[in-house]
């Protein structure tokens, strides 16, 4: 299957806020008011638990597809801790991105425990946002 390339383009509409546009949709991102933003949207480290969530959605129902697992519904739950300190400008010894992030998946489906561990192990292998979570991914930054 040929790579697929996706884009987004992003405004700025005042320091905190950007408006984002990726194919036809457009999404704003802000920071909370206690940040310094104006809370129009929400803030991009949770845009990036939203993607993780919407992945796994997505590659859970059609691995539990592949495996004939019927399954009704996915609850997922992501959180993630992060010590904004090096954002702020403040010294810190401490990675400025999230330090750890934890999701729970409620499936609801009558699969037994052996073939729930093969569907969860081939999530974690097959869900793009995750890999790029856990992998390191080379990012270029560039001015035009």
């Amino acid at each position: 299957m040929p790579k697929m390339t996706f884009k987004a383009n992003a405004k700025s509409e005042n320091p905190m806020k950007s408006v984002v546009e990726t194919g036809h949709f457009k999404m704003i991102i802000d920071e909370p008011e206690s940040m310094g933003g104006t809370d129009d949207g929400a803030a991009p480290v949770e845009y990036l638990l939203a993607a993780l969530a919407g992945c796994l959605n997505i590659v859970g129902h059609a691995v539990a597809q592949e495996l004939g697992i019927k399954l009704n519904g996915l609850e997922i739950n992501v959180e993630g801790d992060l010590n904004p300190a090096k954002f702020m400008g403040q010294s810190s010894e401490e990675r400025t991105g999230y330090q750890e992030v934890r999701v729970t998946l409620k499936p609801d489906t009558d699969a037994d425990q052996a073939t729930l561990d093969q569907w969860l192990a081939s999530l974690e292998a097959r869900c793009p946002v995750s890999d790029n979570l856990i992998h390191e991914t080379p990012l270029k930054l560039s001015l035009s």
